[in-house]
């Protein structure tokens, strides 16, 4: 089971983002979602990790998700953590941006469930490899 942290001040993005993890086919034993509405409950919940992967928006009203990112990967504990922004900001300075803060993936709202899927899975393959010794 694949532990994800999702950072998101919508409440209906947060849901959004939940059902389509939850209801991943590829996933057969699921994963557990554990939900943050912004980036000082992040950083409260970033301890009571390992967390498997990290999807943060950008915009949000304390601490934004470039600055989550940029914690993510000075943190000792989470710094190998994949990070996934989610975010209507979609022209390629702030991808870039996002990218060289040290985030792994970057998906422009809208986007489908079927995308977000993909991205996650993508990010969280190498890490299940590495959790399985012959795997």
């Amino acid at each position: 089971m694949s532990r994800i942290l999702v950072v998101e001040d919508s409440v209906s993005m947060r849901s959004f983002v939940r059902k389509a993890l939850e209801s991943d086919a590829r996933s057969a034993l699921g994963s557990e979602v554990v939900e943050a509405s912004g980036g000082f409950e992040a950083l409260r919940l970033l301890p009571r990790g390992p967390y498997d992967l990290v999807i943060t928006d950008i915009n949000m009203p304390d601490i934004n998700g470039l600055e989550l990112v940029s914690f993510i990967r000075k943190s000792e504990l989470h710094k190998h953590t994949p990070v996934l922004i989610i975010s209507t900001q979609s022209a390629e300075r702030d991808r870039a941006r996002g990218l060289a803060l040290g985030a792994d993936g970057y998906l422009s709202k809208p986007f489908t469930p079927q995308a977000l899927q993909d991205e996650a899975w993508r990010l969280l393959v190498p890490q299940a490899r590495q959790a399985k010794p012959n795997g």
